[in-house]
């Protein structure tokens, strides 16, 4: 197996970077994602698989796969604690936690290099939607039942990727160059590191069937279809009286978990592929996603926005497909809802870019998937001299296609309306690199596990003509390719 690069390049990029990547390749041809995800991690480890389908459902060009993290950030409220590669645990408080996470990712200096794909290292997790109050004055009036922290992301110096354009596996090991320490020693720790993945992967899989209590069970919503539709009617009020233009409510249904996470996110990959799919495990939760819509992304200087909204379920037939595509396009109610969110998407790029960077490349086309179609518009913009990652995701989060518009005012709405503080939904999954860029989506189409409970929540887009029961429709169509997947990965084993 050759190592790269060797140790006479590594030596030159060591004198200017502090985290230098070291990486082997082998072909990928006997080996899915999925089979080496579950001969490397278990579902008690900390560990994440983020993978991507394309539109016209083609898989795409990269897999990435966590090693054993060795660092852990997490944040609630004020209290972060950081857990390091030492096993020693940090605590701070009085400090915005994303703030403090820039100063842990930015100490590390990495180079980009043209044989590895955008994401070769960095910090890798979620936000929170209710990390929103360090970034505006929203109330809290809700209960925190599941106790999802604000910010949890794994730091990972271990990965292996698959790139699946070129059919090949990548296992990538960063070295830390610390003053004083050997680099020709820091050079074969990597080495040593993805020798010890290499032989792991070539191990047959000793699969065991998870658990599974086949007994009929129902996701139970937290709200009834009245509740929900009396909140729509609340909202229109506000609406009529000029507080906001719009606003997303959403419910959350729930039910014991008698599967694996991980039997969860192989049947959502099927059942539901999407841009952003995801596992992400904890400790204590879990994070299983198929996500069509990104918060935001950024490449080197180059920040991307795509506003969803506007919905259609799928038709039975091409025919009906069609008939369905052409109706939404046409629904002045929808347009009228994705243009303000193109707007505030505007603006939320235009608080980080530079001036006169922001554009609308491509406005209003249709994007389809498993159960329904969306209206989807591409915002483009160059990050501002001094702005980072951080900055630009602070900028735009949460997004506006889900909390609405003024997007303070109708989050202080969705506090007043809801029946729960939403943790983790609508917040942001992804990563933040180690030489700068990042990818996040928003955390919808998701199951979030935690307590033995696995639970669901989707929303909908509340305007001045909103129908109560259309809306509330609405959340169950888009709650439907979830629960699907449920049912399915509790005989998923049927199929080995």
């Amino acid at each position: 197996m050759e190592i790269y690069p060797d140790i006479s390049e590594f030596e030159k990029l060591a004198a200017s970077y502090n985290l230098v990547p070291v990486w082997a390749e082998s072909l990928a041809d006997l080996e899915t994602p999925v089979s080496v995800f579950m001969k490397i991690v278990s579902d008690s480890e900390t560990n994440f698989l983020l993978e991507s389908v394309e539109q016209g459902g083609v898989l795409g060009r990269y897999s990435f796969i966590g090693i054993q993290p060795r660092e852990l950030f997490k944040s609630s409220g004020n209290q972060i604690e950081f857990l390091d590669i030492t096993g020693r645990k940090q605590i701070f408080s009085d400090i915005d936690p994303m703030r403090k996470l820039s100063e842990i990712v930015s100490q590390y200096t990495q180079p980009e290099l043209p044989e590895l794909p955008v994401f070769a290292g960095g910090a890798v997790g979620y936000v929170s939607y209710d990390y929103v109050r360090f970034i505006e004055k929203i109330p809290s009036l809700l209960p925190d039942d599941l106790m999802f922290p604000d910010l949890c992301f794994q730091m990972c110096f271990d990965l292996i990727v698959f790139d699946h354009l070129k059919r090949k596996i990548q296992i990538i090991s960063n070295a830390r160059i610390k003053k004083g320490q050997s680099i020709r020693e820091a050079y074969k720790k990597s080495c040593d590191k993805i020798e010890s993945i290499f032989s792991m992967i070539k191990k047959p899989l000793n699969y065991q069937k998870a658990p599974c209590n086949r007994q009929k069970r129902n996701f139970v919503s937290n709200c009834t279809q009245k509740e929900f539709e009396n909140s729509v009617v609340r909202a229109k009020k506000y609406i009529r009286e000029g507080d906001i233009i719009q606003v997303v409510l959403s419910q959350r249904w729930e039910r014991p978990i008698d599967i694996s996470p991980l039997s969860g996110y192989r049947a959502l990959r099927s059942v539901n592929p999407s841009p952003y799919m995801f596992y992400l495990g904890f400790a204590e939760k879990s994070l299983v996603g198929s996500s069509p819509e990104i918060l935001v992304r950024c490449n080197g200087t180059d920040a991307l926005l795509r506003p969803i909204a506007g919905t259609r379920p799928r038709g039975k037939d091409d025919a009906e497909d069609e008939i369905l595509a052409e109706e939404l396009k046409k629904d002045i109610k929808e347009i009228a809802e994705h243009i303000m969110l193109v707007d505030l998407g505007r603006n939320d790029l235009g608080r980080v870019c530079r001036p006169g960077s922001v554009k609308v490349t491509d406005l209003m086309f249709i994007e389809k998937y498993s159960h329904v179609m969306h209206l989807v518009t591409n915002i483009i913009g160059k990050l501002g001299r001094g702005k980072s990652q951080f900055d630009l995701l602070r900028a735009c989060f949460p997004a506006g296609t889900v909390s609405g518009a003024p997007k303070v005012r109708a989050m202080q709405i969705i506090e007043e309306l809801e029946k729960a503080r939403r943790g983790a939904y609508a917040g942001a999954v992804g990563y933040f690199g180690f030489h700068g860029d990042m990818d996040f989506c928003i955390a919808i189409r998701t199951m979030f596990v935690s307590r033995g409970n696995v639970y669901v929540q989707a929303g909908a887009g509340i305007v001045a003509d909103s129908i109560p029961e259309r809306e509330y429709i609405e959340t169950i169509n888009k709650a439907k390719a979830l629960m699907q997947a449920y049912e399915i990965a509790k005989n998923i084993d049927d199929y080995i």
